[in-house]
Formats: C-alpha cells, sequence, structure tokens
C-alpha cells in the first residue's frame, strides 16, 4: 500500500509482534558523516526477531531492521563520494524499518545498475554472513564438504550457491519436501527432509561415516548438539542463530579432545561493523548477486505489514528471502 506520509515500525518494548506499531517518523537532517536514505526497499531478517524479542538489546530509537536500499536524499557535513538521487545499499545497521532514515555514509555503498532495490535488500545481509562463513570462518574451496541447515531458506540459498561456486560439496537440512526441492534447486548435493530425521546418521551415511568438513547451523536449540556429530574430526561447526530456540549449555567435552572440533560463534553485525572489512566483502557481494548467486525470491509485504511479516518468518511460512516495501 502507499504511504503518503513518512512512517516507522518501533519496538514498544521487548516481546511478540503485538510489540511493534506503526509511528509517524519525518525526515531528519543528517549530521557530519551521515547520509538521508530515501528506502525503497527493507529486508527482513531473523535477527530483527532477535532484537524485537530482546535476544540482542535493540538500540534507541528502537527501530528494528538491519539493512536496506534506496536513493540518497541529502548529505550531511564532510561526506564524499556520494551524491543526491545516488541509488545505494547496505546492511549491519539497525533502524530499517522507516521509509527514511539516517545512515553513516561509509555504510551506503553504490548499487551496481543490474541489481534491483528488493534483491539487494533481500541478499546483502546474507551475502556478507556467507562471505564471514566461507571465507574468514572456514575457508571453503574445491574439495570442501559442508552442512548447511534450512539450506531452503534465505541464507541457505545463499550459502549452497556461493559454496557451490567455490566447488564445494553440500548437503541440507529442510523441513518439508517442497523445502528439499528448493534446497536441492539452489544447487544442494543431498537434502536431508524432515523436522524428526536422524540428521546425524542420515549425514553419516551420505559421507560414508567420515563426517563434513563445515557445518553451518541458525537453527540452535537442541539442533546444535546434532551438528556436532556431523562434522569429522578437526572440522568446524559455526553457530549463527538459535531460531529454534536458546540453545543449552554446551559442555567442552562435547567439542574435544575426542571429537577434536573447531567451534565458533561468528557475528555478522560484528564482521559488517568492520569497516576496512565491510568495504572489501560489499563489492564481492555485489559482484556474487550478479553472477546469480542471490537470496532465493520471497514474499513482499507493505513496511507497514512488518509485524504480520515478522509472525511469518518466525513460524517458517516465508519461503526465500522477504523484503517490506515502504
Amino acid at each position: 500500500m502507499a504511504m503518503d506520509r513518512d512512517l516507522a515500525v518501533r519496538l514498544a518494548r521487548p516481546g511478540g509482534i503485538e510489540e511493534l506499531a506503526i509511528t509517524d517518523w519525518p525526515a531528519e537532517a543528517p549530521g557530519p558523516g551521515e547520509i538521508r536514505l530515501r528506502q525503497a526497499a527493507v529486508g527482513l531478517n531473523f535477527i530483527d526477531i532477535y532484537h524485537r524479542t530482546g535476544l540482542y538489546p535493540l538500540p534507541a530509537p528502537a527501530i528494528p531492521g538491519v539493512e536496506g536500499a534506496g536513493i540518497v536524499e541529502a548529505l550531511g557535513e564532510g561526506v564524499t563520494g556520494l551524491a543526491l538521487g545516488q541509488r545505494v545499499a547496505y546492511a549491519g545497521a539497525p533502524g530499517a524499518y522507516a521509509t527514511t532514515r539516517r545512515l553513516p555514509a561509509w555504510r551506503a555503498v553504490p548499487l551496481p545498475e543490474a541489481i534491483t532495490p528488493q534483491t539487494a535488500a533481500a541478499s546483502l545481509l546474507r551475502g556478507l554472513t556467507a562471505h564471514m562463513l566461507l571465507t574468514r570462518t572456514y575457508p571453503v574451496g574445491p574439495g570442501t564438504s559442508l552442512l548447511v541447515h534450512a539450506a531452503a531458506g534465505g541464507l541457505g540459498a545463499v550459502l549452497t550457491r556461493w559454496a557451490k561456486h567455490l566447488g564445494a560439496t553440500v548437503i541440507g537440512t529442510a523441513g518439508s519436501a517442497a523445502k528439499a526441492e528448493a534446497a536441492r534447486a539452489h544447487g544442494a548435493d543431498a537434502v536431508i527432509v524432515g523436522r524428526e530425521a536422524d540428521i546425524v546418521t542420515e549425514l553419516r551415511r551420505l559421507t560414508d561415516g567420515r563426517g563434513v568438513d563445515f557445518v553451518i547451523d541458525g537453527i540452535g536449540g537442541a539442533m546444535l548438539a546434532k551438528s556436532l556429530g556431523c562434522a569429522r574430526r578437526f572440522g568446524t561447526v559455526a553457530s549463527i542463530g538459535q531460531a529454534a530456540g536458546p540453545i543449552p549449555p554446551l559442555a567442552v567435552e562435547e567439542i574435544g579432545p575426542l571429537r577434536s572440533l573447531n567451534f565458533a560463534r561468528p557475528s555478522v553485525m560484528a564482521y559488517a561493523a568492520e569497516p576496512a572489512t565491510y568495504a572489501r566483502a560489499v563489492p564481492e557481494v555485489f559482484a556474487m548477486i550478479g553472477a546469480g548467486i542471490a537470496a532465493g525470491t520471497g514474499p513482499t509485504y507493505p513496511l507497514a505489514e512488518a509485524a504480520r511479516a515478522q509472525g511469518d518468518l518466525e513460524a517458517g511460512r516465508i519461503l526465500g528471502s522477504a523484503v517490506l516495501l515502504p
């Protein structure tokens, strides 16, 4: 639906989707080193839910959302390299659920002409996550084997496609036959299907008992213990989220010495907060998007229906990557 005034979605207090409220949000003048962005699309991510529930406290003014794309509408003092009317995208900065927003200029990256704002908003944070995982957490290349949980989801699609581009073998998990079909379409070599599947046994069968080099677990809850059982000796397990709920305490004995695992808990927000890393990684993500390695297309929601969008994401009703349209 079209909006005739500037709005934002603010969090009244940590809790359910009912705590998200629409409010007037007049355009603000950017400060030194900032721009004001008129947003065309805003990404929907699980970190938005973590912010809403209070798992990760949301900084004032309590506007969720950490990525988007749009048009530069105003330049603050000292800003160079950007122009009024220029298309840009960004990731890693809370405050995206709004028609306009102030943004540190260094986070605004010119958007290649071939990439639409919706594609950028759906894919940039996930692309940065994939860049972090596949280059820094575990350098993936030809011959690497991975387990990607929720391989039909937005991040799962990017990870699977990017890892295949690098020459890896990817085993995915999916909660249904339809999602398994989507995961295979993204390039997964094999998919373990069903929420109640014996993932460890099935993966060991698929790898002749060896396990995989690298496990990426954004499920959390009881799944992390199973993920540890899927990695080969001296393999790496990265815990990047907890969509299924809190992760039980993990004893160091679960990691080694018998298993001799490397365990990582990397944060894409911390990764994107390093200006030098961000400046290097974003163009590489754009190059991957240009090569067709982007999040699967998901539904769109009006910004005013952000609460419904979060509810659908939390319930697992979204296939691919959804975006909010201001």
